[in-house]
């Protein structure tokens, strides 16, 4: 959409020249290994405590056991990160 923009800026002369080139994107990155196993080791009765729904936890399972990496929304990064601090405490 941006470089439609920037093209009809050209054709219209408010821009002399265009960039056709893609954007180099670098997002921030959700899916570490304890994040991914700790997602596949999760049930369904404690996701259900943190308060959300089953289909949340099969959607975000199978992104954890492809290859591809993925990210998660912020409440349910913080939610899933504060349960992996507990159980760090707890095992050591």
């Amino acid at each position: 959409m941006l470089k439609a923009r920037e093209l009809s800026h050209h054709l219209v002369g408010k821009r002399k020249t265009v960039e056709f080139s893609k954007p180099v994107y670098v997002g921030k990155r959700d899916d570490t290994d304890l994040l991914r196993q700790k997602i596949i080791d999760m049930s369904y009765a404690e996701w259900k405590k943190m308060g959300f729904s089953k289909g949340t936890l099969h959607y975000m399972k199978q992104n954890a056991k492809s290859d591809k990496p993925f990210t998660l929304n912020a409440h349910v990064r913080e939610r899933l990160e504060s349960g992996i601090d507990k159980f760090l405490f707890l095992n050591n």
